[in-house]
């Protein structure tokens, strides 16, 4: 087993692999939010295109019943790279990415 350098345990989900048990918790969240009708469909790793050649992922693109798009990403610890790469995608997209 790879360990990341913050300590995530990397996990296989219904032979998805996530880059946390956090993450992949998230997505099991989901699907039964799916199961009640809370949630219409999610989309997951969401590429932005932030230039340089170069993409941010958003874990969780949420599409809720009620119309609200949620753009989610999962951390366990947050760097400063992190979030300077959600300010430059909000900046680019008429978007806002929650951390949970």
């Amino acid at each position: 087993m790879v360990w990341h350098k913050f300590k995530a345990k990397r996990t296989v989900t219904d032979g998805i692999k996530f880059a946390s048990r956090k993450e992949s918790i998230r997505y099991g969240e989901l699907k039964l939010l799916m199961k009640s009708g809370e949630v219409i469909f999610f989309l997951r790793q969401v590429p932005f295109d932030i230039g340089g050649g170069t993409k941010h992922f958003i874990d969780f693109v949420e599409f809720w019943a009620d119309g609200d798009v949620r753009f989610v990403e999962v951390k366990g610890y947050d760097t400063p790279q992190g979030k300077m790469k959600r300010k430059i995608v909000e900046g680019l997209y008429p978007i806002t990415i929650e951390v949970i």
